[in-house]
This record gives C-alpha cells, structure tokens and sequence, in this order.
C-alpha cells in the first residue's frame, strides 16, 4: 500500500516539486524547439533541410506533446501569410479581434485545420510517407494520451500538471503570443504591409519566433535576428545542427549593402532597394513621424500664443495616420489626414513622396529600365524639395546596392 502511495506521489523518479518543474520546462522547451526549426522555418518556409533523423524526431515529440498535424499547421501558418490580416487569415487580430486570437487562438487553429481546401493549397510538400497518414495524422489523439501516461508514470499525480501545461504551452505562446502580440504590440525593424511586430529583441523563451515582424518581412529566412542587439535561440539550434551535418540552410535575410555615394542610382541601386524595401519603408516613415513632431511642436507654440487657427489638436490625433495607406484607415480617418496635409507643405511633400516610393516596388508591369528611371526622377526630386530630412534620405537610397 505504501509503495501505491509513493508511486502515486512522486511517480518512477520520486522528484521534488523544483526538480519537476525543471523537466517541465526542458520538455516544453524542446516542443518550442521542433514548432519553430521543424514546423516553422524547414516546413512551412523552407528556409532549411533537416537530416531525415532530426526530422522524424520532431514529429515523433510534436505528436506526443501537441497532438499536431504537420500538414495542418503548415498549410494553416502558410495562409497566414498569403491572406495576412486580411479576409481569409486564420488567426488575424485585425479581422477577429487581439482578445479572441490571445484567448481563443487554438479554436481558431482547429476551425481552420478542418478546411479541406486550406490543405489542399497550403498543405504542399509535408511529410506523406506510411507513418504520418496511418499514425501521426489518423491516431494524432493517442500521441498526447501517451504522453499523459508517460509523465503519470514518471511524476505520480503531478504528472497530469506536467501534461497539463504541456498541452497549453503552444496554445498560449505561438496562437495567443505570437499570433496576438505579435500583430499588435512591440517594436518594428520593418515596414512590411501588415502590423507584425518583434515582442522583444531577445527571443528566447519562444525560440526566436519573438522576432515576429523580422520573420514577416523576410518569410523565407532561416534567422529571425536581423540587428546586433537581437538574439534568436532557434539559429543557434539551427548553427549546431548544421555544424553536425544535420541541416542545410537555404536561406537567410539579405544584409544591408551601402557602396560609396553615388550621383545617380543604377540598375544596382535599384536592385538594393527593391532587396531592402521594407527597412527603407521603414526609414521613411521615422522621417515622416520626425517632421511630424517638428511641426507639433511648432503649433504648440503658437497655441500658447492663443493662436485661434492653431492646428495642434487635429495633427496630434492623426499624427500617426498619415504613414499608413489609404486603404488601412477609415472614412473619417482620411479627411483628417487630408486636410492636415492640405493646411502643411512640407508634410504633403513627404507624404506624397512616400507614396510614389512604394509604387516603386510594387509595381508588377514596369520593366526594369522604367523602374530605374522612376528611381533616378525620385531621388532627383527628393534633392530639390528643400525638406533636409529627405535630401538626406534620397542621399542614402543612392548608396543601396545589390
């Protein structure tokens, strides 16, 4: 009776609370691991091979801890890009809301993993040898089931804790952090056309997937880090795998290269800008929120001076509106937006500027030539508006280089 009593208490191990907790951590640690190496960077972006054995065994422990299909979460994660934030996106905090994403983020997953042609669009090039349709995906309950025997034999009745945050360790972070979060609160390296966001510059606790806005601007790239302050755990896995032979990376971010200056743009600055657009975009728009703030500041003085046609009022509210596209702002938004355009030059200048910038790189029917000329007209432009800020911005853009 006493030996039921203490395998019901401490289980096969007989560790302490702390020692359990640890192993929770490690397991759950390694379950980040395969979502973000495995699922994430090699299956859904190829940004890497994984040797075949270090393949089987991430999907052998995700089917234990998660219960996920590689299929699903792949072709699931892959729409999330294609239809970003837009009607279609699986897990979008713009279109669904950040507390329904945060809170409900795995009922949205299974609601989408039960749509055939998700799979059938996004679900390409996965894993569909004997194992995955006959075990992995047709008996993916058993997996965890498992696992709850496996921690209940080792822990006693604290395994079914263990098992417990098990289940919810990937829920929380990568449906409710990165999914949520990432989408509506941290900071931007990159002004991809969505409102991803890096959480914090130090992913660790995630695996790197922290860097959220950095992996939406360069998808396909096996590193998430992209400044020397930020720090991304999942390459370092990655670095020892492929230092062992076990991965191959495809694909990286490209660096930044800046040639001396040049006095017109050429078919390599173009290519460095086309390369860079996002961290270029980026720039701009600190340039334009810096003018911004220049001129709020100017109003406030003339607002002191009871100055009955002071302007503070409308540009502070819509301050931060006027570096966002027509199409992200409502109605009322943009009348606002204009007409503190129409009553500041140098603001419609750079706003404008920004504008035909973007039209730039977006543009799918220009040929390269013509592109290269908007560039040069661009730049030339930007030299002679009188505005310091993008006298110098154009000045830079000329140094891009492929």
């Amino acid at each position: 009776m006493d030996q039921i009593l203490n395998f019901l208490k401490g289980g096969l191990l007989q560790y302490s609370w702390w020692q359990v907790a640890l192993v929770a951590l490690v397991l759950t640690h390694i379950t980040i691991v395969g979502v973000t190496v495995f699922l994430h960077r090699s299956q859904a972006h190829r940004g890497l091979d994984l040797h075949p054995a270090v393949m089987h065994f991430f999907r052998f422990w995700l089917w234990l801890t998660t219960g996920m299909v590689t299929k699903e979460w792949v072709a699931i994660h892959r729409k999330h890009h294609a239809k970003c934030e837009k009607e279609g996106d699986p897990h979008s905090p713009v279109v669904f809301g950040l507390g329904k994403v945060f809170f409900r983020g795995a009922e949205l997953y299974r609601e989408e993993a039960t749509n055939p042609e998700t799979l059938k669009r996004f679900g390409h090039g996965t894993p569909d040898d004997w194992l995955e349709r006959n075990l992995y995906t047709k008996r993916s309950l058993l997996g965890i089931l498992i696992m709850l025997g496996i921690d209940v034999a080792l822990f006693g009745v604290l395994g079914v804790t263990v098992w417990a945050i098990q289940m919810a360790w990937i829920p929380f972070w990568a449906a409710g952090v990165v999914n949520g979060i990432g989408h509506a609160w941290g900071y931007r390296n990159f002004a991809s056309p969505d409102t991803s966001t890096n959480v914090s510059p130090w992913g660790i606790i995630i695996g790197g997937e922290e860097l959220h806005n950095n992996h939406h601007a360069y998808g396909t790239s096996a590193k998430f880090s992209t400044k020397w302050y930020e720090f991304d755990l999942g390459w370092c896995y990655i670095s020892v795998l492929s230092f062992f032979g076990l991965a191959t990376v495809k694909k990286r971010a490209p660096k930044l290269k800046l040639e001396a200056p040049k006095a017109v743009a050429d078919a390599s600055t173009l290519q460095g800008v086309i390369t860079h657009r996002y961290e270029i975009l980026a720039r701009y728009t600190d340039l334009v929120k810096k003018a911004a703030g220049e001129e709020l500041n100017k109003l406030k003085l003339t607002r002191k001076e009871g100055n009955p046609d002071c302007n503070w009022t409308l540009l502070s509210r819509c301050k931060d509106w006027i570096t966002s596209s027509d199409d992200a702002l409502e109605p009322a938004q943009r009348e606002q937006v204009d007409t503190v355009l129409a009553q500041n030059q140098s603001l419609s200048t750079l706003v404008q500027m920004r504008r035909e910038l973007v039209r730039l790189w977006e543009s799918s029917s220009s040929s390269s030539e013509q592109l290269l000329a908007d560039l040069q007209a661009w730049c030339q432009r930007a030299q002679q508006s009188g505005i310091e800020g993008l006298e110098q911005f154009a000045y830079r853009l000329r140094r891009y280089a492929a």
